[in-house]
C-alpha cells in the first residue's frame, strides 16, 4: 500500500481550504490570550493528551468546526471528557476561544491546521474514543464531487484513530452526499453501522446545538442525515 503522502487522495484533498476573512476585535484578541494555552501546534508531532488535557481521560475530535458553538455547547455539557478540534478558519478559532474564556472551559485543544495532515502526524492510532465530522462541504455540483472530504482511503485513515468501540459520527443535510457517506463507510472493514446496515442514525445527544449549517438546511427544506459507525 502506498504512503498516505504517495496517495493521489491526499494529494488533490485537503480537509478545507483556509479561509481566513477579517477576526473581530474580540476574536483577536481572545486568540492573543489564549490560543498560546489552547491551540496545539502541528510541528509538535504526536499528540500526547495526558499532557496537553493535564488528565487521562476519553478523547474526541471534531473535524470543521466553523465557529465552535455545538463543540462548545458539548464540552460544557460533558466535563469529564477531552474534546479536540480542528479548523482552516482562523475567525472560528476564535470565536471558539471566546467561548472557552467566557465560560470557562478547560476540557478543549485546538488545532489550526490540515485534518488530514494532523491525522497523519499528530493523533496515534486507536487513541480517539470518537470523531466526529458535521456538515462537510457537500460539494454539490457533479464535477466537484471528486472535492468531496469523505472519501475512502480518508475514512480508513479515520478509522485508524478510533479506539475499538470508538464512534464516527457524521451529519449532511444534503441527500446525495449522505448516500455516499453511507457507501463509503459500510465499505470500510473496520467500522460497523450502529443503526443497522444500510441505515441512517436518529439525532444524537452528541450535536446539543443545532448548527448554523443545520439551520440553513431546514430553512431550505432539507432533511438532516446521520451515521453513527463504530471501530470494531
Amino acid at each position: 500500500m502506498k504512503a498516505h503522502s504517495e496517495n493521489p487522495f491526499f494529494r488533490r484533498i485537503r480537509s478545507f481550504a483556509r479561509r481566513d476573512s477579517r477576526m473581530t476585535a474580540g476574536q483577536s484578541q481572545a486568540w492573543d490570550r489564549s490560543a498560546p494555552v489552547f491551540c496545539l501546534q502541528q510541528k509538535d508531532g504526536k499528540l500526547d493528551a495526558v499532557a496537553a488535557f493535564g488528565r487521562e481521560a476519553p478523547s474526541y475530535l471534531e473535524i470543521g468546526f466553523g465557529s465552535g458553538q455545538s463543540l462548545a455547547a458539548l464540552a460544557e455539557q460533558k466535563p469529564e471528557l477531552n474534546f479536540i478540534g480542528i479548523e482552516t478558519f482562523k475567525p472560528g478559532i476564535g470565536a471558539l476561544l471566546m467561548r472557552i474564556e467566557a465560560v470557562p472551559l478547560s476540557n478543549v485543544r485546538i488545532y489550526y491546521a490540515d485534518a488530514v495532515e494532523v491525522l497523519e502526524q499528530c493523533i496515534p492510532d486507536q487513541s480517539l474514543q470518537g470523531i466526529q465530522i458535521f456538515f462537510p462541504d457537500p460539494w454539490p455540483k457533479s464535477r466537484h464531487h471528486k472535492r468531496r472530504l469523505i472519501q475512502s482511503p480518508f475514512i480508513h485513515l479515520v478509522a485508524q484513530k478510533l479506539r475499538p468501540d470508538g464512534l464516527l459520527h457524521l451529519a449532511t443535510d444534503w441527500e446525495h452526499y449522505a448516500k455516499g457517506m453511507m457507501q463509503v463507510l459500510s465499505a470500510e472493514p473496520s467500522l460497523r453501522n450502529l443503526a443497522g446496515p444500510g441505515k441512517f442514525a436518529e439525532r444524537s445527544s452528541q450535536r446539543p446545538l443545532v448548527t448554523k449549517f443545520e439551520g440553513r438546511g431546514e430553512q431550505e427544506g432539507r432533511a438532516i442525515w446521520e451515521l453513527q459507525f463504530a471501530r470494531v
